[in-house]
């Protein structure tokens, strides 16, 4: 399996439910809007998943804090939620910080407030196998 595309089905599974919800709804409403009608949609794609998902932050192998990740999905995708007009260059940053913060793999940053659905999938180069 080619690495880049490493939990492709369950993206892009991820990614229809997100354009499920965009389709419907549309733009100009608050994140947790989007956050709710994708926990409605995602089952219908039979995606597992864990809201709001409370992870802890390390730094030097020492737990510093915790931060809530909108959704962990399958256990092993980060979901990041934004409903902005245009995602910019901070919030991939932001984003990839979280997976290498919680050491996780893949992500998905998905922004609901455009006119088209925006997503970015997002890779940990600095993924730790032995951590996880």
């Amino acid at each position: 399996m080619v690495e880049e595309y490493k939990y492709k089905e369950i993206t892009g599974s991820i990614i229809g439910a997100a354009m499920q919800v965009h389709k419907t709804l549309g733009n100009g409403f608050q994140e947790v809007i989007y956050q709710r009608a994708m926990a409605i949609e995602m089952p219908l794609f039979n995606l597992s998943f864990k809201r709001e998902f409370e992870m802890p932050i390390f730094y030097r192998d020492q737990q510093i804090g915790t931060r809530r990740v909108d959704f962990l999905v399958e256990e092993v995708i980060s979901v990041e939620l934004k409903a902005i007009i245009k995602l910019e260059d901070v919030h991939l940053a932001q984003a990839i910080n979280y997976l290498e913060a919680y050491n996780i793999e893949v992500g998905l940053l998905i922004n609901f407030g455009s006119k088209s659905l925006e997503f970015k999938r997002l890779i940990n180069s600095k993924y730790n196998l032995l951590n996880h």
